[in-house]
């Protein structure tokens, strides 16, 4: 006879009660993590994992199966799968969680989760969210762009080390256009670094300054650093993914729980420390520790910051106007899924594209 699964158990979360169902069940299986203890680390880095969320619409990565080696993410093309991106509003929320209408590329809307305390992180990861992906604008204008995400992707051939080389060299860049970076671990082999911008600039304005920080790091670092959208042209390089700045695409949060064996997490981290850390190094089992000795590195990221300290993107953007006049550099490609879109360039792959030239 199978044994019955455990009671519920009803937390205090910040003076909310959230209950957790089926606590025992392992969400980890290699380190022995249950659902519990995925909700309980959450509540454990409240100050960090809600100033990375506050007031922002947020898609919610759900594994409500756990993690376990052969798991498939549902996808537009197949809806089946073991996890998935919620979108909308679960049927059945509490009524304390509040959302933020946010429109697709197609110009869809949803109501979007958009945490405004400790509790809704709670409530989200008890239906088994692990990544949770906030956009990068506020509720009281999603429109209004307030963060620049810069994604220094490994591509095969090299890894976590090889975007950490990157990253002194993109801090230089950024410095010289006015923008303060803040980097942080992606739980997996990339890295991130967010900058703090005033709640001003469009999607189409930020994915542009990307791109044109991309390039920059293109000439600094030839053959080392990429911005090509097809996978066949980007060889052994760090690639700046420029298009996780146009709409409704998203970066993990930090202090977001990552879907993998080790059970890493997003990691805040500062300038100096970059060389001596290893994404492996930050996991369920020890972010909590480390915050309350670091504090939150993200802090100046909140949407509840001193604004003081928010950048423009003026010089980002004239950087772009002159690769554009200079270079004759416009537009990259979209994703697929998007609407063709003003100024972009032909969105084909190139060992597909009949008209591309060869010399």
């Amino acid at each position: 006879m199978a044994a019955s699964a455990a009671p519920a158990v009803e937390l205090d979360v910040a003076g909310r009660t959230v209950r957790v169902s089926s606590p025992d069940r392992v969400v980890f299986p290699e380190r022995g993590i249950t659902k519990l203890q995925v909700v309980e680390y959450f509540v454990s880095v409240g100050d960090g994992i809600l100033g990375a969320l506050l007031d922002r619409p947020t898609t919610l990565e759900r594994w409500p199966k756990g993690f376990f080696d052969g798991a498939v993410m549902a996808t537009r093309a197949d809806s089946r799968g073991d996890a998935f991106y919620q979108k909308r509003l679960p049927q059945g929320a509490p009524d304390y969680v509040e959302t933020a209408t946010i429109a697709f590329p197609s110009g869809r809307t949803a109501d979007e989760v958009c945490p405004t305390e400790l509790a809704v992180v709670a409530w989200a990861a008890n239906l088994g969210t692990l990544t949770f992906h906030p956009w990068p604008v506020r509720r009281d204008d999603v429109e209004a762009v307030d963060q620049l995400r810069i994604d220094l992707d490994p591509q095969p051939g090299t890894d976590f080390d090889d975007a950490v080389r990157v990253a002194p060299v993109l801090r230089e860049v950024l410095g010289e256009l006015g923008l303060t970076g803040y980097p942080k671990t992606s739980g997996g082999r990339g890295l991130h670094v967010f900058v703090p911008l005033e709640a001003r600039w469009s999607f189409t304005q930020a994915r542009r300054a990307t791109i044109a920080v991309g390039r920059e790091l293109e000439r600094r670092l030839p053959g080392r650093v990429t911005t090509r959208w097809w996978k066949e042209e980007r060889g052994e390089a760090i690639f700046v993914d420029y298009n996780q700045m146009a709409r409704d695409r998203t970066i993990a949060s930090a202090y977001s729980v990552r879907a993998n064996r080790r059970a890493t997490v997003s990691a805040p981290l500062s300038w100096d420390e970059l060389g001596d850390v290893h994404p492996d190094d930050f996991d369920v089992t020890t972010m909590p520790a480390r915050l309350a000795e670091v504090g939150d590195l993200f802090a100046p990221l909140r949407a509840d910051r001193d604004p003081a300290h928010d950048c423009s993107l003026d010089a980002a953007l004239e950087l772009a106007a002159r690769d554009e006049h200079d270079h004759g550099l416009g537009d990259l490609p979209y994703p697929p899924e998007y609407p063709k879109m003003a100024g972009e360039p032909k969105r084909v792959q190139p060992s597909r594209d009949k008209d591309r030239k060869t010399t």
